[in-house]
C-alpha cells in the first residue's frame, strides 16, 4: 500500500504504545484479523495460523499436507521458489538445482507456460495437457511405492517467468491431486491481496468453481511488516491438532502485527486498491500491446 503509509504507521504506533506480546495470550486483534481475512476468502478455508514469514507460512503448510495425508511427497513445478528454509529449498527446483540437487521425494512439472511451454496457444488442449503432466508425474511416484502429499504451486509463477496457467488448469490439478489423497496448495505470498486486480487471490483467476486445501500468504500482507499467514479447512486443522503436539509461534500473530494487518486491508478497501490495480494493469497492457505490434522482437505481453 506504499511505503511507510500513515495509516499502517499510525497503527503499529499505537498498538505499540499499548501491548505487544506473545500469542499465548489472547488479544482482540488476532481474532478480529482472522475474521476479516476469512471475508476474502471461499468459506470453506476457515482456519488460520499467524507467522512472521512466508517461508514460515510455505514449511507450516508442507506440514499440514503432511499430517493431513500420511503421505510425504511433493509435486511442484519446473523453477519454482518457494522460500528459504531447508525443507523449502528442497521444493525450489530454481535453488536446488544448484545446491544439493532433487530429493527422491520431490517430484516436478512443467510450468503451464502457453506462450514457450510445451503445449502452447495453438495446442487443441492445453488446459487437460498440462495437467496430465501432474497425473503422469503422480503415476510414476506411485509406481516407484511413493505417496504424494501435497500439488505445491504459487497461483500465478513469478520466479518462474510471470506465468499464467490457463483457466481450468488447477480444478484438473486439484482433482488428480485428490484422488491419489494429497491436496492442493496455493501459494499467495507474492501475488495476493489484491494485486492481480480482478480478484483479491490470484487463485481465484482460475474460477470461482476453484478452491484451494491451504493458503499462504506473506509479502505485501503487512506492507513491509514481518507478517504471515496459512489459511486452510477445519478438516485439515483439525488432523493437525490431533498430533498432540500443538502449534506456536512466539510471536506469530501478536498484536501489533494484527493491527498492521488490518490497516492494510482497510487502506486496500478505502483506496480503492485493487480497481486501481485493474485500471493501471490495462493502461499498461494496452501500451505494451500496441508495442508489441511495433517490434516484433516482443513476443508476448503479460
Amino acid at each position: 500500500v506504499g511505503h511507510c503509509h500513515p495509516d499502517v504507521v499510525k497503527a503499529a504506533h499505537e498498538q505499540n504504545q499499548l501491548l505487544n506480546t506473545n500469542s499465548r495470550y489472547l488479544h482482540d486483534n488476532l481474532v478480529n484479523y482472522a475474521e476479516r481475512l476469512s471475508k476474502t476468502l471461499p468459506e470453506k478455508l476457515c482456519i488460520f495460523y499467524f507467522l512472521n514469514s512466508g517461508s514460515e507460512a510455505n514449511d507450516l503448510a508442507l506440514r499440514l499436507a503432511r499430517q493431513y495425508t500420511k503421505h510425504e511427497d511433493v509435486i511442484v513445478l519446473d523453477h519454482a521458489y518457494h522460500g528459504h528454509l531447508t525443507s523449502l529449498i528442497d521444493i525450489s527446483p530454481y535453488k536446488f538445482r544448484n545446491l544439493e540437487g532433487q530429493k527422491e521425494w520431490v517430484h516436478v512439472a512443467p510450468v503451464p507456460d502457453t506462450y514457450r511451454g510445451l503445449y502452447r496457444e495453438d495446442h487443441e488442449d492445453s488446459v487437460t495437457a498440462y495437467a496430465n503432466e501432474v497425473k503422469n508425474t503422480i503415476e510414476q511416484a506411485h509406481k516407484r511405492g511413493r505417496k504424494v502429499a501435497a500439488f505445491f504451486v504459487e497461483s500465478l509463477p513469478s520466479v518462474g517467468g510471470q506465468i499464467i496457467p490457463p483457466a481450468g488448469y488447477f480444478q484438473k490439478v486439484a482433482e488428480h491431486m485428490h484422488k491419489a489423497g494429497g491436496v492442493f496448495i496455493a501459494d499467495e505470498i507474492q501475488v495476493g491481496f489484491g494485486r492481480v486486480g480482478k480478484h483479491f487471490w490470484a487463485f481465484q483467476l482460475q474460477g470461482e468453481d476453484f478452491i484451494p486445501d491451504i493458503v499462504t500468504m506473506g509479502k505485501p500482507i503487512g506492507n513491509g511488516h514481518p507478517i504471515a499467514c496459512v489459511a486452510t479447512t477445519k478438516e485439515i486443522a483439525e488432523a493437525f491438532a490431533a498430533t498432540g503436539v500443538e502449534y506456536f509461534n512466539t510471536f506469530g500473530g501478536n498484536p501489533v502485527s494484527c493491527a498492521i494487518g488490518l490497516a492494510v486491508l482497510d487502506v486496500i478497501e478505502k483506496e480503492h486498491l485493487q480497481a486501481h490495480a485493474t485500471e493501471v494493469g490495462n493502461f499498461l497492457m494496452k501500451l505494451l500491446k500496441e508495442q508489441k505490434i511495433k517490434h516484433p522482437i516482443i513476443g508476448d505481453v503479460r
